[in-house]
């Protein structure tokens, strides 16, 4: 071997030495135990039947790291019978999941253990700070006011966006939000944005090669999985478990206004002028991308200027869920002849996409009756292509 090609050999082995010298951080570092898991330790001892729900965004959507857990825990515990409830839905953050948990999570019957994840798309989607508290805390209460005995996980899942906050030694406010909902009420929550943050940092591997994307490859959602067994493993192996009530009730609330009675208003309660059309099987004609459960489905729409319509009802916060395509325009509304405002209904995916979009009007408002009152804008963006304004339900929190 000649002294060149010796150099290169010794360079590559000391190079794989110092890869093999690489201890990869636990993930117990990124995990929050807190009041634990101790009734679904129970149910798996003592019920024929576990129902597990899986409540998030894309990440929770697509195959991957729900499937591995559902994997793990019948494998574990064949002698269980397990439900499980997949409700992900791409591009939604906590304020649409606070809104849709009735109809998409507790409707199905009692939830033994319940995952939550919404820190990628409350940072994507630009939701305010006090808007991710009212929704998570909304969430974790009206959860256990449908079942006091529900266990609970609170996940963060990784991003380019929350890697480079991390490195500047600063925590994004998504997961400070998780964490402060689940810290109030002694839930556990894997941070698993900064077990990724933590181990690139370590050279266990790279975000470009090996993570790949917000919506991670194989190998991300292996990890994701992995993390998540390690609570599960130290938590659900139990005999002794017992069963008892989480007392969230007994819990002065971090935010009084959050949305604790969160549900969807059938369309058919607005009142409207002609410019309006109820098409109960509503499909784009432009040919634009959809999502599953916004499409084929009834929808209150108008392409009209000047198109008005009011609803009254009952309850302390207003808003509506809408289908935001590439010819979203710009609403007026009113809550109780108020001050006048707008917003635009036209988002950064618009233009792709029939986006399912969860917009609030009013929230704190006094416990009562109220009535809205909404027109189409004559203006719009650039970008869009129309006025349209296309409503799948109202969001009513009571």
């Amino acid at each position: 071997m000649t002294k060149k090609y010796l150099l290169v050999f010794l360079f590559i082995i000391c190079c794989l030495n110092a890869s093999a010298q690489i201890q990869p951080l636990p993930f117990s570092n990124y995990i929050e135990k807190r009041g634990g898991l101790s009734n679904t330790a129970y149910a798996i001892n003592n019920q024929q039947i576990v129902t597990v729900a899986f409540l998030g965004g894309s990440i929770t959507y697509n195959p991957g790291w729900k499937e591995m857990v559902s994997g793990y825990l019948k494998d574990t515990y064949p002698k269980v019978k397990f439900k499980f409830i997949a409700a992900g839905i791409p591009s939604l953050g906590s304020l649409p999941h606070v809104f849709r948990l009735q109809r998409d999570v507790l409707d199905s019957g009692k939830v033994d253990l319940l995952f939550l994840e919404a820190a990628v798309n409350d940072q994507v989607n630009g939701t305010d700070s006090v808007t991710q508290v009212q929704s998570l805390e909304g969430i974790v209460r009206h959860a256990n006011k449908n079942n006091p005995f529900m266990d609970m996980v609170m996940m963060s899942f990784a991003d380019p966006d929350k890697t480079s906050i991390y490195n500047k030694g600063l925590v994004p406010t998504s997961i400070a939000n998780h964490e402060l909902i689940a810290g109030h009420y002694n839930l556990p929550s894997i941070n698993l944005a900064k077990a990724v943050s933590d181990k690139i940092a370590n050279k266990e591997f790279s975000w470009k090669k090996d993570f790949k994307d917000l919506h991670p490859s194989p190998f991300g959602q292996r990890l994701y999985f992995e993390a998540i067994k390690t609570l599960l493993s130290a938590e659900l192996n139990s005999p002794n478990a017992k069963k008892e009530k989480h007392p969230f009730a007994a819990i002065n609330m971090i935010n009084k206004d959050s949305f604790v009675n969160g549900s969807y208003l059938n369309i058919e309660n607005a009142q409207y002028n002609s410019d309006w059309i109820l098409n109960k099987y509503w499909t784009p004609v432009d040919h634009v991308g959809t999502r599953d459960g916004f499409v084929k489905v009834p929808v209150l729409e108008s392409t009209k200027a000047g198109a008005t319509l009011s609803l009254k009802f009952k309850g302390n916060a207003i808003g509506m869920v809408i289908v935001s395509g590439p010819d979203a325009g710009i609403v007026n509304y009113t809550i109780d002849n108020g001050a006048e405002q707008h917003i635009d209904l036209y988002t950064q995916w618009s233009s792709f996409l029939h986006l399912p979009w969860y917009v609030l009007f009013g929230s704190g408002l006094k416990n009562g009756n109220h009535e809205l009152k909404l027109t189409i804008s004559n203006e719009k963006i650039k970008s869009s292509k129309g006025n349209a304004c296309r409503i799948v339900y109202f969001l009513l929190n009571k």
